[in-house]
């Protein structure tokens, strides 16, 4: 099944600063040769529902290596059952409504 996911991933006792971590997440991803897209509080992935999940998983594995102890996360996934649609397929469509 394809999906889309908006995932916020923060680890938690690591200071402030927490853009090295986004950055060896987005390496996971691009790794797993996903479709991926960074925004300011988060990233938007596309593909395989057992691929995107898999590189979720790698993405807290990586930021505990990386000694962060805690990391809480946020997920919202879509799925559609009528026919398949990118996350630019998504954003276009808004365009073209608001024209």
């Amino acid at each position: 099944m394809k999906v889309i996911v908006d995932l916020c991933v923060v680890p938690m006792g690591v200071g402030v600063s927490v853009s090295k971590y986004v950055a060896e997440c987005q390496k996971v991803l691009q790794e797993a040769g996903l479709e991926h897209q960074l925004h300011a509080y988060g990233t938007n992935i596309e593909g395989d529902w057992d691929e995107v999940f898999a590189a979720i998983k790698q993405c807290h594995e990586r930021v505990h290596a990386m000694d962060a102890p805690r990391i809480t996360t946020s997920i919202k996934v879509g799925t559609r059952t009528d026919r398949e649609q990118s996350m630019r397929e998504k954003i276009q469509s808004v365009s073209v409504a608001g024209n």
